[in-house]
C-alpha cells in the first residue's frame, strides 16, 4: 500500500471530480485506455471498487467517495503550494470570458488590441462557470452579474440593456399586430424572468403563457432568430444581430437592468504586465460601447 504512486491517486482524483474518463484522460495527457488501466490498477491495490461505469460516464462508489474525501484536499493543497513556482510570462495573458461576450463583443474588437500590442499573447477561454483563481491558471476573467464576488479585484466595464427583439420573418407574419401591445405577440420566456420587470416598467398585459421557456440566453436568442417568438434580448449579444438586420427591436424601447459586465482578477495578477495592457485597452473599449449604447437607448426612449 505504501508504494501506491501519486500518479495513480492524482488520476483517480481527476476522474472522480470530472465524472468522465475522456476528459480526465485529456487533462492528464493519457489515452482513455491508459487511464482506465491505471484506475483498475489502483482498485486492485486497495482491493476496493472505486467507480461504477455506465454509458454516461463514471460514478464513485461509496468506497470511492471515502477515498476522494481522504486524499482530494491534499492534492488541492499541493496545487496551491506549487502555483507560485509555475513559470509566468508577463507578455502572456490567460482570460476567461462568458461565451456570448466572447463571440459578440470581445472577439470583434480584438484586432485593435493585437495591432497596438503585437507582443501580447492571448489565451482565451470560454466558460459559463466561474473561474476558481486558486486552482485554475487564469489571470483574469470577464463576469456578468452585480459585481459581488469574494477574493477578487472587481472593475465594472459596462452595464446591460435589454429590449424585445424579433426576426424579420415573424415581423412579416405579425405585420397587422400592434408593436406596442407585446401581450398580443408570441413571447419567449427568458432565463432571468425579465418580462415581469418589462411590463411593470412600460405597462401592458403579460401573456397568460409563453411560447417556450429557455434557461440560457444563447438558446433564447437562437429561437428568436428562427422566428419562434419575441425574445427579451441582452444587447451585448443581440445588438450585433440588430445591426446586421437579422433581428429588430420591437417598439424601439430599451430597459437598463442592474446587472453589468466586470473585469475581475485575483490579487496575484495585479502587477501582471499583460493584464495591465489588456485592462487599459478593455476599459477604453467598454467606455466607447457604453456611450454608444446609452445614445441608442436615449434616441428611442
Amino acid at each position: 500500500m505504501a508504494r501506491i504512486s501519486l500518479d495513480l491517486l492524482q488520476h483517480f482524483v481527476a476522474a472522480a471530480r470530472l465524472g468522465n474518463l475522456s476528459r480526465a484522460a485529456e487533462q492528464a495527457n493519457l489515452t482513455v485506455s491508459a487511464l482506465s488501466h491505471q484506475i483498475r490498477q489502483l482498485e486492485q491495490r486497495v482491493e476496493r471498487k472505486l467507480f461504477d461505469r455506465g454509458p454516461r460516464g463514471v460514478q464513485l462508489t461509496a468506497e470511492g467517495r471515502r477515498l476522494l474525501e481522504a486524499v482530494g484536499h491534499h492534492f488541492e493543497g499541493i496545487d496551491r503550494a506549487m502555483s507560485s513556482y509555475r513559470c509566468r510570462r508577463e507578455e502572456a495573458l490567460t482570460l476567461s470570458t462568458i461565451p456570448g461576450v466572447m463571440s459578440s463583443w470581445l472577439v470583434p474588437r480584438l484586432a485593435r488590441l493585437v495591432a497596438a500590442h503585437p507582443e501580447l499573447e492571448l489565451n482565451l477561454q470560454s466558460s459559463v462557470t466561474l473561474v476558481d483563481f486558486e486552482r485554475d491558471p487564469v489571470d483574469a476573467a470577464v463576469r456578468y452579474g452585480r459585481g459581488v464576488w469574494s477574493g477578487v479585484e472587481t472593475e465594472q466595464l459596462f452595464g446591460e440593456w435589454i429590449a424585445p427583439v424579433v426576426s424579420t420573418a415573424l415581423l412579416e407574419r405579425m405585420r397587422d399586430a400592434d408593436s406596442g401591445d407585446l401581450g398580443s405577440w408570441p413571447l419567449l420566456g427568458d432565463p432571468g424572468n425579465r418580462w415581469r420587470d418589462w411590463f411593470e416598467t412600460f405597462g401592458g398585459t403579460p401573456p397568460r403563457r409563453y411560447v417556450a421557456q429557455f434557461d440560457t440566453t444563447d438558446a433564447l436568442q437562437r429561437a428568436a432568430l428562427e422566428g419562434m417568438g419575441v425574445a427579451l434580448g441582452r444587447m451585448v449579444t443581440a445588438r450585433p444581430l440588430v445591426e446586421a438586420g437579422l433581428l429588430h427591436v420591437l417598439g424601439e424601447r430599451y430597459m437598463h437592468i442592474p446587472e453589468a459586465y466586470y473585469l475581475v482578477y485575483p490579487p496575484r495578477s495585479r502587477d501582471h504586465a499583460g493584464l495591465r495592457v489588456f485592462r487599459d485597452w478593455i476599459h477604453c473599449e467598454a467606455e466607447a460601447y457604453a456611450q454608444s449604447m446609452a445614445y441608442a437607448a436615449g434616441q428611442h426612449a
